[in-house]
């Protein structure tokens, strides 16, 4: 089943237009890879997506609704869950209160949200602006799946972490799509890493979809061409 599916979308900042022809879908249950350069319209199509902005042409579609007039709360409730680039967790509540913060009923609570991430529980009662930059990347991914949404979109979710921190959240999400199932859609450079955990990929360049195919098909000219590995 057809989860998330987007259809020719264009997006703009005001006259600067960033998407000119985003398709892409993410099936229930799936893994997607959303990849390009650095400025090639990745987490403009994420906040589409989220509703945090909204699109000037095409159609986003989202469990069979189409989200053009959905405020980004009601795409939130809808099953939408989000872990922002830049963590932006709540600097001044404790790691507890992050988490019930954004807490909904469904089978990702308290208890299986630490022990994905066992430092989360160590530091429960800290604030979070305290914490590390990789155990603000834990609470972040930790906070969306206390949402229990059916799509958990993730954009640079290892983006300046250190390597032995990068490996525990790699290995945390694969652990998430083994074991529960939920839908994701990760933004990240990382090949290697996201080889690992992704069935399908989209390329995005200049703001359109330019190749979509398996994981396991992005090597060689494919990502010497889009890039730049």
């Amino acid at each position: 089943m057809t989860l998330l599916s987007l259809d020719s979308i264009e997006a703009a900042y005001g006259a600067a237009q960033a998407l000119f022809g985003v398709d892409l879908s993410v099936e229930e249950g799936e893994v997607l890879a959303l990849m390009g350069r650095n400025g090639m319209g990745k987490s403009t199509t994420i906040r589409v997506i989220c509703r945090l902005m909204k699109h000037s042409a095409g159609a986003v579609q989202f469990n069979g609704q189409d989200m053009a007039r959905v405020p980004s709360h009601l795409a939130a409730r809808a099953g939408l869950g989000l872990v922002p680039e830049g963590r932006r967790v709540f600097a001044r509540l404790t790691v507890r209160e992050n988490l019930i913060a954004a807490a909904r009923p469904g089978p990702w609570d308290l208890r299986k949200v630490t022990c994905l991430f066992p430092r989360l529980a160590e530091r429960s009662g800290q604030l979070a602006g305290h914490l590390s930059g990789g155990e603000q990347q834990m609470l972040a991914i930790g906070r969306a799946l206390m949402t229990n949404p059916r799509l958990m979109l993730l954009d640079e979710a290892t983006e300046g972490l250190a390597p032995v921190v990068r490996q525990e959240i790699w290995i945390a999400l694969d652990a998430v799509r083994r074991d529960s199932g939920l839908s994701l859609l990760v933004v990240d450079k990382s090949l290697a890493e996201l080889g690992r955990v992704a069935d399908r990929a989209v390329i995005l360049e200049r703001g359109r979809s330019v190749w979509s195919g398996p994981m396991a098909d992005v090597s060689g000219d494919i990502a010497n061409t889009y890039l730049g590995v």
